[in-house]
Formats: structure tokens, sequence, C-alpha cells
């Protein structure tokens, strides 16, 4: 990293340093990620890390690690003075901030460099001038950036907003100035709703944020959410590096993305491009950011917002280019200029994100935390751009970026997101085969994760055929949601295939340790007694002296063949189909893991226990915490009638807003955590008790 002499636009010289250490402000895979680059480039780095992340995967991708607080951000990662004097203290030159946390505050990319430590990022004006998304807008309309029809003034008076949404006509959108990442936001779709989704809006954002200012703008229905990959150097250049298609959303957050955006045209995607630049020369942008824009389905787009930091999403921009966005972040920032100018960028093939997250997608994306007990994921790269031997521009078909492994733990402190599943194709025909099988061979154990939700996403019909907006989470919900998962008949027979595997592991050359099912009358028979879902499923399994295998199963009878593949793993033949199904055992219990189509997913299955369970009664009238988190807002007193369904409290977690609904009529009979309180998951928030008079 040795820059020649030059000079910025106007004669004023460009500071150059060789960057031979910097400090990464972030966790998790970001901060793998850009520690893998840097120790490419001969960089070393330097790790900051909380108390719940000790023993993280960053820290020890890192050459050097910095105790900065305790465990909540706010007394931690966000504390950018110990972050500054963690850099002095190492001797680092410059602080990556990755993206979340510091990496779009103003102030600390200011205190950086008024500590005389580089800001591997934009100049603090631009943060600024990007990060009020009402100030941002004022400048795009001045640079000729088309923008979406809406009130962004400074007035948040809540008659004047219900005013200004009667305007321009509903369903409209109120959002956070400050701020990303979906929070602050809710639709409205009619004039009564206004004044309660204000209030919400504006108590998350000032949560989120520190600031509580909103802007209205009318919601563009069936819109695509495409954003343009821009970079600028100190020396006034400035290149976009195409699109990314995020359209595929839950709660405003992105859950699958890839690029090049389907359907785009050359002309589409060059007016776009230069959309892009003209922001970001607006602002005078250094470094990596991405130029948010909601388009309609005619191809009109609007300029959304700018995210002044690299984005999550920006592995698939490298596959199809085939640069190291971080190592032009580390260039740039060293004064280097960009390496390549515009018409030296060329696209070529497809690439699909998918975001691993642990949350229950049927429980309205519920996050979820707990210990990741088995981690199994397919054949891989981790955090490069190719293949050593492979050519130029060729990416590697799987790509993993993720600062999880097995035994880790998954905290409530932060964002749910486990790892991303990157993969590249020639085109989007084999990139969505290649994502699905991927996806088949990703087996997480122990908590709630959303892969077989991204396994059904990928296999809808709006996703082939890339009729997207949105709103497809919604349209498909049908295909998404309640689905079976794996059928009960293979997740037994999945366990018969792990108890039949572990008997022969047993076998020696001692012929009485052969469990092969003869006998001098009949076969050897075995009984199960299996719990899954807290019910009963007894199964019979008989070892026929001619070496087969009959399974009965809620009265049915199967034909069963067995072979164990390794891994865990286990071809099952049974009644002429063929599964390939995983099987981990955690504790006293199995994990069986596969399926195809609809009929995937996993089962726990375990050992059921008939005298234990002959006194089982169920629990009424108690609402309990689904997840660890902070009460936000308890909306109902003791002595108060509330319906089965009503909205009755309020939590955050992992920096989202949950809405706790009543578990069935009756009257509140004790509260027992006040809003402020932290709970731990299954916590008793409020007891019901029966109406006077029901009976």
């Amino acid at each position: 990293m040795s820059p020649t002499p030059s000079s910025k636009p106007g004669g004023r010289p460009v500071h150059k340093t060789v960057l031979r250490k910097i400090l990464i402000a972030n966790r998790g895979e970001i901060a793998c990620r850009v520690a893998a680059t840097a120790r490419r480039l001969g960089v070393r780095t330097v790790a900051v890390y909380s108390d719940a992340d000790a023993q993280a995967r960053h820290v020890l991708a890192c050459d050097e690690a910095v105790h900065v607080g305790a465990s909540a951000p706010r007394e931690s990662y966000l504390q950018w003075q110990r972050i500054i004097d963690a850099a002095r203290t190492t001797g680092a030159q410059a602080i990556h901030p990755g993206y979340g946390f510091l990496s779009e505050n103003e102030d600390f990319a200011q205190a950086c460099a008024d500590a005389g430590l580089i800001f591997i990022g934009p100049p603090a004006s631009a943060i600024r001038d990007m990060g009020s998304k009402a100030a941002a807008k004022a400048l795009m309309e001045k640079a000729g950036v088309p923008l979406v029809p809406g009130y962004h003034g400074a007035d948040n008076d809540p008659a004047l907003l219900a005013r200004e949404a009667d305007r321009m006509g509903y369903p409209v959108l109120i959002k956070a100035s400050a701020g990303g990442g979906g929070k602050g936001m809710r639709r409205v779709d009619r004039p009564e709703d206004f004044a309660a989704a204000l209030a919400s809006c504006q108590r998350e954002a000032k949560a989120s944020f520190g600031d509580d200012h909103v802007l209205v703008e009318r919601y563009v229905l069936r819109p695509r959410h495409i954003e343009i990959q821009v970079f600028a150097d100190q020396h006034g250049n400035a290149v976009y590096l195409f699109e990314r298609d995020c359209s595929v959303q839950r709660r405003h957050q992105k859950v699958l993305e890839e690029a090049p955006a389907p359907g785009m045209t050359p002309e589409r995607r060059a007016q776009m491009g230069a959309a892009a630049v003209a922001a970001a020369r607006a602002v005078g942008y250094v470094g990596a950011g991405t130029v948010e824009f909601i388009a309609e389905q005619d191809g009109r787009f609007y300029f959304m917002e700018m995210n002044t930091r690299l984005q999550v999403e920006h592995p698939v921009t490298e596959a199809i280019t085939g640069h190291d966005l971080v190592e032009w972040q580390l260039r740039v920032a060293s004064g280097e200029p960009l390496p390549v100018a515009q018409d030296q960028l060329a696209i070529r093939g497809h690439a699909i994100e998918a975001r691993i997250c642990a949350e229950n997608p049927d429980a309205n994306f519920l996050p979820a935390t707990g210990r990741l007990d088995v981690v199994r994921w397919p054949a891989h790269v981790s955090f490069v751009r190719n293949e050593p031997l492979e050519p130029a521009l060729r990416s590697a078909p799987v790509r993993l970026d993720t600062g999880f492994g097995q035994g880790d733990s998954i905290s409530p402190y932060y964002d749910s997101m486990i790892a991303k599943l990157i993969v590249w194709a020639e085109d989007r025909a084999q990139a969505l085969a290649r994502l699905d099988m991927a996806l088949s061979q990703t087996h997480l154990v122990g908590l709630h994760t959303n892969v077989q939700f991204l396994r059904r996403v990928v296999t809808s019909a709006s996703f082939q055929t890339a009729d997207l907006d949105t709103a497809l989470i919604e349209r498909e919900s049908s295909h998404l949601f309640g689905q079976p998962g794996l059928a009960l008949h293979w997740g037994a027979a999945g366990v018969v295939a792990h108890a039949l595997h572990q008997e022969a592991l047993q076998q020696g050359q001692d012929p009485w340790t052969h469990r092969t099912g003869w006998r001098l009358h009949g076969g050897a028979q075995r009984r199960f007694d299996l719990e899954v879902g807290a019910q009963h499923h007894p199964v019979r399994l008989e070892r026929r002296r001619d070496g087969t295998n009959q399974v009965e199963f809620n009265g049915a009878l199967h034909e069963l063949r067995s072979r164990a593949l390794g891994d865990d793993r286990f071809e099952i033949f049974m009644d002429g189909q063929r599964q390939v199904l995983a099987v981990h055992a955690v504790g006293e219990r199995l994990a069986v893991s596969g399926g195809q189509g609809a009929s995937s997913g996993t089962l726990w299955v375990g050992e059921y226990d008939l005298v234990s369970h002959a006194g089982d009664a169920s629990s009424l009238g108690q609402l309990t915490a689904p997840m660890p988190g902070k009460v936000i807002d308890m909306l109902v007193s003791p002595g108060e009638q509330v319906s089965q369904g009503q909205t009755v409290a309020v939590m955050e977690a992992m920096k989202m807003e949950h809405s706790l609904q009543a578990p069935q009529s009756g009257v509140v009979d004790q509260i027992l955590y006040a809003v402020g309180d932290q709970v731990p998951e299954g916590a008793e928030l409020l007891r019901l008790k029966a109406k006077v008079g029901a009976s």
C-alpha cells in the first residue's frame, strides 16, 4: 500500500499514509471479514470487545484485543472515547467502523480526525448531511436526484403531519429522520391510524437514535428496493459498482439481496448509477457508500436515503465485480486513488445473499437467543473474493461470512444475524439452485433460525420468476408460513437410523455384540417412545432375519433402509422414497433435520417418559416473555378487563419492538414487571384471572 504522490482537484495535496495497523470498532462477521482482508494486505488488526464477546470469533481473528465495557452496546461498542483510547494505546493508525454502531456517527468520525486517526469512511460532514433524511432530500433535490413526494420539513407537530398525510394520500410511510436499519418506520393505511403509528414510530426512533424527528412520504405501491454501490476517493474520482435488489424484506429489514437486479436495463442502470454518483458528489463523499432508491414497477425510481458506510450486502457486489470492497476502503483511506475507472468495471454472473438469523419466522420473526449446539455449513470459502487458483473475476460458488461457530451463543444484546450465505453462478437460475442446495446443507441446532424460511422464499413462485417488491413475503405468506415441516414419520425414521448406526459402531469381534436381528423364531423387536412437541409417539422396530427393517408408526407399517453418510447424515429409503436427513444428538434429545420442499425443517425428538407425563396440566392465565428483553410499555393495569389477543405490553429485544397479546380473556390480577425492567425469556409478566360471573 504505497501510493504515488498526487493532489486533490484544486491543488490541495492529499495526505497519504501506509497503513500498518487498524482498529476494527465492531464485532461479529463484519469484524472478521475486515480482519481477513487486512491480514491479506499485511495490515495488523486490533479488536474491541464487550463482556459478552470476550471469547467471540472476531477477537480471535485479530492480532490484538481491547476490552471496552459491559455487554450492552451503549456501555461498550458505542463508547467511542474508549475506542479512540484503545486505538491510541495500541498504536493503530486508523479505525474501521464496520456497519451499525458508530459507522454513521458524525461525532465519532470527527473525534477520530481530531485525535489524528484515520476514519475509514466518509468525512464527518458527509455523514451529517446524509444522516438527516430531511436534509439529505433537500440536498438531493438540488443535485437533481428524483425524490418521492412527501413532507420533509422541520415542524413535527402531529396535526401538521396528519394534514400532510391527508394531502399526499394514503397509504403513507412515517420514518425516523435519523438512523436506518428498518427501525422507526411505520406504514399507515388509514387516517384514523395515523396518530398511534406516529407515536410508536417516534418512540422507537428516540430509543434507537436519540432523535424522534420524523418525515412522512407517499407509500409507493409494489415498490422495489434497489440500491447502488458507490465509491469515491480523495482525488475527486467517483464510480458506481452497479446495483443490488434488496426487495425481499421483513419489518423493513432485508432478507435476501441479489446483484444484478433482475430486469434492469443498461439504460436504467446508467441513469441510476449517474444519480447515485451525483448524490455522492453533492456531499463531498469519500469511501464506500450506498445510495438507496425506491423503484416502481414501471422503472421510475426515487431517492430514499444514503448509507454512509459499507453495507451488509456488499458481498454480492464483490461477487459480480471481482473486487474486494474492504481493500478499496483501506486503500482510499490511505490516500490512494480508486483502482479502476468506471469504464473498467463490468458485471459477471449473478450473486444472491441470504441473511441467516436467530429468529422464529412463524412467530412474527421473534428473535431467538441461546447456544449453537450444532453448526454444519455447506462447502464454502470465507471472507475471500476468489478461490486461490481461480481466474480473475471468477467468484467462489459459495461464500460464508460469519462470526459464530459451534458452541457459541447468540446473546440478546446485539443483532440477530448469525451469518451471510452468498452464492455466485453464471446466471440467476443457477444461482437460485445453488442457494437452495447450500441452504439445504446448512444445519443449525440449538435455537430457532430462519434457514427453512429462506429455502421457502427462494423456492416461492414470486422469487423464482423475479416478481419482486417489498411485499413479496406478505404476498407469498401461504407458502412461507405455517408449513408442516419435516413429517413425523421421517423424524421417527431418522431416530431409528441413528440408533442402528450407534449400535453398529459398538460392534466388535465378539459375535454377541452384533445386533443383526436374527432370532430363532421371527425377527428382533424394539420399542421407541418418542416425544415430539410434548406429544407421545410410540415406534416399533422389527429387524428381520433377512436383514430388512420394518417400522410401525402411528398404526402404519413402513419398510426402512438406512445408510450412514458421515457427519451425522443418513440416507434413508422408506416406502419407495429417499431422503437425506441429518440427526444430531444434543443432550438427551435428537435434532432431525432435512426433508424436501414445504416438508422440510428440524424436529426435536426426545424420549417420552410415561410416568413423568401422567399428571401434566396446562398453565392458563399467564403472559410470559417470549425472549429476553426490556419492558418498554405496559398497556393495562390491575383490575382491567382484557380480551384474548389484545395487546397488553410492549418489549424491546435485539433493537426491535414486539407487541405482546393477552393469551385469554379475563381480568388483570397482577403485573410482575415495570416499564424499564430487563426480563429473561419465559419470565411471567402478568397474571390474568377469570372475569366475574364467567363460567
